[in-house]
């Protein structure tokens, strides 16, 4: 028994001795033989750093740069790996701050779950490259502290404001939505193409894992940097617009409140998108005085922040009598060879419609040229009461069917934010308006809607599409200003490559065709004449009741293989034929010429000085 105990006993000492003896071993290697391991024992905490990926640049149509990526720093810190005896004059010094700035960046609410005094958090944001280089040179002697590249956004042009939109820094319920894309202090696309095509743009954060010292310094990449990933850029997106006839339309509405919208209409690409009174897009780079920049626009009574080709919502005038009479023919109550008397004025009972001195509209076309308010109130009247005077309904839907067909009274989906639908009234919306208890609506009630007046309201991007549609007799590509990626393996949403037919049929457009043509060669639209080139065209004057009239003209070119159609509303600008029409036919020459002929000099410089909105 004894001896049992003793071997049992032996052998415990024996498996102590060996792992004594493996564990004195281990600590030799570790701490005379191998310098890595005791390098590494020094590291007290490992640093996840984001790598911020390059957003995608964004072009015109010609490949011009329209949006580039600028430097910007950022300094941040780890609170508790500061140096309690670090030169803070210096470092104020460096940075161009004062010592109640330096307490004030490192006064955090640690309590709270937004800071951790273990944890890094930004102290300086918006650096200058100039500060950088500065200050990058003495980083060693403030331990806890280290610089974050980002990229942001630089604009080597002024114009399109509107359209290219800006970035802005993440709040927390855009983070708590992202599903962990997001993280605080990103950047987000706040506006226009950035905002559209975010997910695009964005690209892909990498990470890095590096091993610090208790001084804060980097020790080496850990685990060898097997949990790395690099950041990847956005793609970089070709948009539709022209740079030159972007520029050109701002230069000829400068002083002017309005809008231009030009497309080409065999893609439905956006050519040119101009909302004035606009801003210099450099104003809201990220950089220190973009808020007061930022307050600046926001309380300008022109209001420049407010997009007029997709939010304003403007009675289109005589334009609209275009469209009426496509719906018209199609539903078979007029024909192209009607002859509707006109003595100056249309007469229902007491009321009456008053017209201007024109020729008489012995055919549609000639109707379009001198645009008879006549002849499209008893139109109009036609279409409404198809199924009798006293059954208007079902002849206002109708209509309404067609007008949606062409994109108007809805949102027609353009890739950039905050589009407004118009308003194409119903028999719905007039039997709210007129209730039966009192009297009820019928056709003449509802008579201006033919001259696009009343409750009739459409978007300058609305106005340009029915161009485009017009010019394309029937077909079009929903309006869009991306055009492509520059990777070519990308590509635009499928909605914008999907052809569209309104229904009307293609012989019906001949006659509004050539009614818009005579309107440019002999009618309310001769300044939008360009030599050489066939235009068609539509003036329209679209009353305000608050002041002047608003100056409206809708047009493409050429008339057989139409490359431009376009669409130009100046608020407060009197006749169609005063500022829209000179401005349209300036436009589609530029684009479809290059240059504007001697002759029409003079007319661009009255374009470019005449000011409408009291800002020069």
């Amino acid at each position: 028994m004894k001896d049992t105990f003793k071997s049992r006993q032996r052998t415990i000492q024996l498996v102590f001795l060996i792992g004594a003896i493996l564990l004195l071993f281990k600590a030799m290697q570790l701490q005379l033989f191998d310098t890595s391991y005791q390098a590494k024992a020094n590291a007290t905490a490992i640093d996840k750093i984001v790598l911020y990926p390059s957003r995608g640049l964004i072009y015109d149509r010609n490949m011009k740069l329209l949006i580039n990526n600028n430097a910007m720093y950022d300094l941040k810190v780890t609170y508790n790996r500061i140096d309690p005896d670090m030169d803070t004059l210096k470092f104020c010094n460096l940075l161009g701050i004062d010592r109640e700035t330096f307490e004030k960046n490192l006064d955090k609410d640690f309590k709270s779950a937004r800071y951790k005094k273990y944890a890094p958090f930004i102290f300086l944001k918006k650096i200058s490259a100039e500060q950088y280089a500065r200050f990058q040179e003495h980083l060693y002697e403030f331990p806890g502290f280290y610089v974050q590249i980002r990229n942001v956004r630089g604009y080597p042009h002024s114009h399109g404001a509107h359209v290219l939109g800006y970035i802005n820094e993440v709040n927390q319920t855009q983070i708590d939505a992202s599903e962990g894309k997001y993280a605080r202090g990103d950047y987000i696309g706040a506006s226009g193409l950035e905002l559209a095509y975010e997910d695009y743009l964005r690209g892909s954060k990498g990470v890095q894992y590096v091993l610090k010292d208790n001084l804060g310094r980097e020790v080496g990449p850990y685990k060898e940097g097997a949990l790395d990933s690099s950041a990847v850029s956005g793609h970089d997106l070709i948009t539709s617009i022209d740079l030159g006839l972007q520029e050109y339309g701002e230069y000829l509405m400068q002083g002017k409140t309005g809008s231009i919208v030009a497309i080409e209409p065999q893609t439905g690409e956006i050519l040119s998108m101009i909302s004035t009174p606009t801003y210099d897009p450099n104003l809201l780079t990220i950089n220190r005085d973009r808020g007061h920049a930022y307050v600046r626009l926001l309380q300008d009574t022109l209001k420049p922040f407010f997009d007029r080709t997709v939010m304003a919502k403007y009675p289109p005038g005589s334009i609209f009598k275009t469209v009426m009479s496509l719906a018209a023919m199609q539903e078979g109550v007029t024909h192209p060879d009607r002859y509707i008397s006109c003595s100056g004025a249309y007469y229902y009972r007491d009321d009456v419609w008053k017209c201007h001195g024109h020729p008489a509209p012995f055919n549609l076309p000639i109707a379009l040229q001198h645009s008879c308010n006549t002849y499209f109130f008893q139109m109009l009247r036609d279409v409404v009461d198809k199924n009798g005077f006293y059954n208007p309904h079902e002849g206002l839907d109708t209509l309404v069917q067609y007008l949606h067909d062409f994109g108007l009274g809805n949102t027609l989906g353009i890739d950039i934010p905050n589009e407004s639908s118009g308003n194409i009234p119903t028999s719905e919306y007039y039997d709210y308006l007129y209730p039966k208890k009192k009297g009820g609506w019928k056709s003449p009630t509802i008579i201006s809607i033919g001259i696009g007046q009343g409750e009739v309201q459409l978007t300058t991007l609305q106005i340009a599409n029915l161009a485009a549609i017009i010019a394309n007799k029937g077909k079009y590509y929903i309006p869009h200003l991306a055009k492509g990626f520059k990777n070519q393996t990308t590509i635009i949403p499928e909605k914008y490559r999907t052809l569209k037919q309104v229904r009307v049929d293609e012989q019906f457009f001949e006659p509004v065709i050539e009614g818009m043509r005579r309107v440019v060669d002999s009618g309310t639209g001769n300044a939008a004449r360009v030599r050489g080139i066939p235009v068609c065209g539509k003036t329209g004057t679209s009353q305000n009741p608050h002041g002047k009239d608003h100056s409206v003209f809708f047009a493409f070119a050429p008339q057989d293989d139409p490359k431009i159609a376009i669409a130009v509303y100046v608020e407060n600008g009197g006749f169609g034929s005063t500022f829209a029409a000179p401005i349209t036919g300036l436009m589609i020459e530029k684009y479809l010429k290059g240059e504007i002929s001697p002759e029409k000099v003079a007319i661009e410089e009255r374009m470019n000085k005449t000011i409408l909105n009291g800002r020069p």
